[in-house]
């Protein structure tokens, strides 16, 4: 499992470095169409910047984040955390009336 997490960790920096690189590109490219289109002030650029790189690495990083998370094996101890140990496993109160309203 450790090696898994290992692995999986590395994976991860990998892909944060290429969501990086995507951003930097990103910006280039809106830095680009913005003084092809019109005047290019400081303000707009500093705006353009910080929106477009931040936007990129936020949602690609979140997605690396969940990659990394199911490739390490995090995911497993939540989803049989939450599983039933045995078939005559005592249900909580909540999940009885949840039953109970559910067979009506």
């Amino acid at each position: 499992m450790t090696d898994d997490r290992q692995q999986a960790l590395a994976d991860f920096k990998r892909i944060m470095k290429l969501v990086v690189l995507a951003g930097v590109l990103m910006v280039v490219g809106a830095l680009a169409y913005l003084s092809l289109t019109g005047a290019l002030d400081a303000t707009m650029a500093i705006a353009a910047t910080v929106g477009v790189f931040v936007s990129v690495v936020l949602g690609c990083g979140l997605f690396a984040a969940a990659f990394f998370s199911d490739k390490s094996g995090l995911d497993e101890a939540v989803t049989y955390a939450t599983k039933p140990q045995r078939k005559g496993a005592r249900r909580s109160p909540a999940q009885s009336n949840h039953t109970e309203r559910n067979a009506r």
